[in-house]
């Protein structure tokens, strides 16, 4: 547009198709044809038959809905435009609907952006952001301007930030996009973040008018969290709250190369599905129950002072100090059971050395003079424990068989765990995945970690693995049930 005298978009398929509005920010209008139908899907637009035929495909409905819905999934394959379509939603919600007629004095509306990360959402936020500040007109709304947010003179901010259901808590929220929600875990107080921050939304949408919009957008991943259950329910359902939208890559983005899919799904099938074609993965599943894990959990306990005369035991998980955690966990053994007495984190950035030497310190305070240890960086760890008096051995066993061995002693109720939130969702968070071969592997999802989960891992089983002793007189190899004293 070039003057302020230019007519405004009827609708957003207007607005992405006019010269004098988005019109060049899509340049080949052709490739966005499935994202055409799409909004006229979320703003019950009048469709052509072409429409009502993709639109069939990839809600599995037969009809369309007669008025907008309030909350939309999208399920769709990588590469097939989510963020660019979403920061377009989203603009045209912040620019061209009047959202004060709701608002108390003083009150803004919030648009928000939200990702696993902020640089993640930062990916739709700088698309959005040109399509307002690059825009001759549209910029001459804006009020102020960070990296992370746009106050808009119509009473609407803009905002990116993480996926926290505590930062949105006292907004009125227009609009919530959820970008890749099938991959949200914080480690912190839920193994998946995204039921909260859905639960949090809703009621900051509920006085926002017909038009306020939760948008859930991602590639599929494991057949859980809310993603899941929004496809479970909704899909296919004519009068379903949820309008779940499901298509591959292909359909929604007919430029992506099909040399790219097809190497893909050679290299890994059951990857490529997901995130190509848009299905969720059948070779994924939770590990651990929460139930489960929660009813080995002892309220409010969250540190046991050492015990005289008590033998303890420790499993360490190093780490560079950049990057990843460095944890400690200290365990003791009670009958058949396995008591976890502390739990220590480090988070990044930090220094190793002087982290070896707190956690070299707390053994000794424990009796400790010889703990097991993922194995990391070859020799440092060994040799930075031993300048403080600590032998470090590296653990024989990979994690993933720590996880293994873990799971029976949960399930039998073989192991008393600390109140930790942390622990306890790294623990409800790992996932087991079966390759081609056969051959189960437990790992933590991505965007995620596990450094508190290994090395309680490490030491609970250590503790209640039976021991292999020789018998002398017979000759042989006997297994022992594992003893309060073990040796490591």
């Amino acid at each position: 547009m070039t003057n302020s005298k230019a007519q405004l978009p009827a609708n957003i398929i207007a607005a992405v198709t006019s010269p004098s509005w988005w019109g060049p920010w899509f340049p080949n209008p052709e490739s966005w044809a499935a994202w055409f139908t799409f909004w006229r899907t979320i703003f019950a637009l009048p469709m052509s038959a072409e429409d009502l035929r993709l639109f069939q495909q990839c809600t599995g409905r037969d009809q369309p809905p007669s008025e907008p819905p309030r909350e939309v999934a999208e399920i769709i394959g990588r590469r097939g435009g989510k963020s660019r379509g979403a920061a377009t939603t989203a603009a045209w919600l912040a620019l061209f609907l009047d959202w004060r007629i709701y608002l108390a004095p003083g009150e803004k509306a919030m648009v928000l952006l939200l990702a696993a990360d902020r640089r993640q959402a930062r990916v739709a936020f700088r698309f959005l952001r040109s399509l307002i500040v690059d825009h001759p007109e549209l910029r001459k709304l804006v009020v102020s301007e960070t990296q992370e947010a746009i106050e808009l003179r119509n009473r609407v901010v803009i905002e990116v930030t993480t996926a926290s259901f505590r930062t949105i808590r006292g907004y009125s929220i227009a609009a919530l996009v959820a970008d890749e929600i099938a991959f949200w875990f914080d480690g912190e107080a839920s193994a998946n973040p995204a039921e909260e921050v859905l639960a949090a939304a809703r009621p900051a949408m509920a006085t926002m008018g017909p038009s306020a919009l939760l948008l859930s957008m991602s590639s599929p991943h494991a057949r859980r969290g809310p993603l899941w259950k929004a496809f479970s329910r909704h899909y296919g359902k004519r009068d379903a709250p949820v309008l779940v939208w499901k298509a591959p890559s292909k359909t929604m983005n007919p430029s992506l190369p099909q040399s790219v899919i097809d190497e893909a799904y050679e290299q890994d099938p059951a990857r490529a599905s997901a995130e190509f074609g848009a299905e969720f993965r059948v070779d994924l599943e939770s590990f651990l129950d929460r139930d489960a894990v929660e009813a080995v959990v002892v309220p409010d306990r969250f540190e046991l002072p050492p015990v005289q005369g008590e033998q303890y035991h420790a499993f360490v998980d190093p780490s560079g100090g950049s990057g990843d955690s460095m944890t400690l966990c200290i365990a003791h053994r009670d009958g058949k059971c396995a008591v976890v007495d502390v739990v220590r984190e480090a988070a990044p950035p930090f220094s190793p050395d002087k982290v070896v030497a707190e956690f070299s310190a707390l053994l000794k305070v424990y009796g400790i003079r010889r703990a097991v240890g993922d194995k990391y960086a070859g020799v440092w760890p060994g040799e930075r424990f031993q300048v403080y008096g600590i032998e470090y051995e590296p653990s024989a066993r990979p994690k993933s068989e720590l996880y293994s061995e873990l799971l029976p002693l949960i399930n039998g109720k073989r192991v008393e765990l600390l109140d930790h939130k942390k622990l306890i969702a790294q623990l409800c968070s790992l996932e087991r995945k079966t390759a081609r071969g056969g051959r189960d592997t437990i790992d933590h999802p991505p965007n995620s970690h596990d450094d508190v989960a290994n090395c309680v891992a490490g030491v609970v089983t250590s503790l209640c693995r039976p021991r292999i002793e020789i018998d002398t007189d017979i000759g042989g190899i006997i297994c022992v049930p594992a003893a309060p004293r073990i040796l490591w």
